[in-house]
């Protein structure tokens, strides 16, 4: 088969060749094998008019008064031998601690939405201002849907601006540098073992000049006590 095919064109080309099977088997084959077309879905969110935007909350004012205030959120991708997986985080700008994370081959509204979904189901969300950039996922209307659904506060960067989320992009820029630069992994298994590793080590031990030389955690327990 031609690497070009999606579904449609690969039902249409089986049937061809004497397999008869609709479009519904051939999306759960490819799926279960992650087969899927090089060519990439042209997304309508994609445009110069997103579906939901935000007004930008924070303002690059990255200080909180208190735990589960202003939260935010960013996707990078990390590599295994030659494939990619994206990791999604969300990270308390109170004491920096990461309070949810995804890992994922695809970078998808999926890995936001269970992202943020760890997240609610550990902390009191409501009236929490949760910032991002303008990516196609955090401008998806169920991802808004979802945010109301929590009563949180959605915030976007300006577009193509990526130092109003610059403390998430400081802490991917210390993991892969500490962690993943050093220790190269061969399988997902390791990535997400390494991963598990150095957000304990950030959150626990990991002490920071901001935080009067403790780790985000200790800091909070320290100020909340």
């Amino acid at each position: 088969m031609n690497p070009e095919f999606g579904r449609p064109r690969m039902t249409d080309e089986l049937n061809e060749n004497g397999y008869l099977i609709n479009h519904k088997r051939v999306y759960r084959l490819m799926t279960e094998m992650d087969i899927q077309s090089v060519i990439r879905k042209k997304r309508k969110w994609h445009g110069r008019n997103p579906s939901i935007l935000f007004p930008n909350r924070l303002k690059r004012n990255f200080r909180a008064a208190g735990p589960n205030q202003k939260m935010v959120t960013d996707i990078t991708y990390v590599s295994v031998g030659n494939e990619f997986y994206y990791l999604s985080v969300i990270q308390d700008l109170f004491n920096n601690e990461i309070v949810s994370w995804e890992l994922s081959k695809r970078n998808d509204l999926e890995l936001v939405l269970n992202t943020v979904s760890k997240w609610t189901k550990k902390k009191d969300v409501a009236e929490a201002v949760l910032h991002s950039d303008q990516g196609f996922q955090y401008t998806s209307k169920l991802y808004s849907s979802r945010l109301e659904d929590y009563s949180i506060k959605g915030s976007h960067s300006r577009k193509g601006n990526c130092l109003d989320n610059a403390c998430v992009e400081s802490f991917f820029s210390h993991l892969k540098t500490e962690k993943l630069y050093i220790n190269k992994c061969r399988s997902k298994e390791e990535l997400e073992e390494a991963l598990e590793d150095y957000i304990y080590h950030y959150n626990y031990k990991r002490r920071q000049k901001k935080l009067k030389k403790r780790a985000p955690i200790e800091y909070r327990h320290a100020l909340t006590a």
